[in-house]
């Protein structure tokens, strides 16, 4: 068993798969937020922040900097993880009920009431964990929750537009515009992700356009320029840019998975500034980070 295998319970249909409900968000929507990370993403985006997230099933990481190199690791010896004496090897993806999601979001209520905030669905991708995300966001807007979604938008169409009518915002990812390179870098169908897009917008759902600015992939003005011209027949007043950055790269070595990007230089404020000014010049308002 290695340390990033996978364990194969799959959750039932009144159970999600979680890998983290993050408190206190600042970047997941308006206000302060609580965040719920669904586990499970089709796509392999080389520059993914949360490559735990991939793998729809629970796995096991081990942390090398908690390692004391024991003899004999209990990974190898067939023994428990909680047997690990130095808690090096964790556990990602926790099997969740409604109830207990929702006991967790709780705790952050008032921050939601005096902040504007709320709660998000993320990923990994929602949509992978579809009927479980709608009926979540169901019984949280049964509650006066604000509820927004993040999405890369590749789904079925129908569960997506059920999800979205559930959601006060809905944040969707525009990646690489080239359908073909998209689909090779990525795995995304460019196609039905643009006809999803068209489908909420047309369905009157707030959508807020994210542009991730991944050097060599999509920090140059021909994408951004791509993107610009398919939001142009849509009323869309906001877009937000998402700087890449390097705080996931020490997940790859945890999971024993090759990180691509790791030689890559972060933007600097002047790349950053310039896709900003010419997305402005273009009409709509800018947030960095969002």
């Amino acid at each position: 068993m290695s340390p990033h295998s996978d364990v194969l319970q799959q959750p039932n249909e009144r159970m999600g798969r979680v890998f983290n409900i993050q408190r206190y968000s600042l970047n997941d929507g308006l206000g302060i937020r609580t965040v719920v990370f669904f586990k499970g993403c089709p796509l392999s985006c080389p520059w993914c922040a949360n490559p735990e997230s991939r793998s729809p099933k629970q796995q096991v990481i081990k942390r090398e900097a908690k390692c004391i190199q024991c003899e004999e690791c209990v990974l190898d010896s067939g023994e428990s993880i909680d047997e690990c004496p130095s808690g090096a090897l964790e556990r990602v993806g926790k099997e969740m009920s409604y109830d207990e999601i929702i006991a967790e979001i709780e705790k952050d209520s008032v921050f939601y009431r005096t902040s504007g905030g709320g709660v998000t669905l993320s990923g990994g991708e929602v949509m992978a964990q579809a009927p479980f995300a709608i009926e979540l966001a169901k019984r949280l807007k049964g509650l006066n929750y604000p509820v927004a979604v993040e999405t890369t938008g590749q789904g079925n169409a129908r569960q997506l537009l059920a999800l979205g009518k559930l959601c006060d915002e809905v944040l969707f990812d525009f990646k690489i515009m080239d359908p073909e390179r998209a689909k090779t870098v990525t795995g995304i169908d460019l196609p039905t992700v643009l006809k999803n897009f068209t489908l909420l917008v047309e369905a009157g759902i707030t959508v807020i356009p994210r542009l991730p600015l991944i050097p060599g992939y999509t920090l140059d003005l021909i994408n951004v320029d791509k993107v610009l011209r398919f939001l142009q027949p849509f009323d869309i007043e906001e877009i937000h840019l998402l700087p890449f950055h390097q705080y996931g790269a020490n997940k790859y070595t945890s999971l024993k998975m090759n990180y691509l990007l790791k030689d890559v230089q972060v933007p600097t404020s002047s790349d950053i500034d310039a896709i900003r000014r010419h997305v402005e010049a273009a009409g709509y308002r800018v947030t960095i980070g969002g």
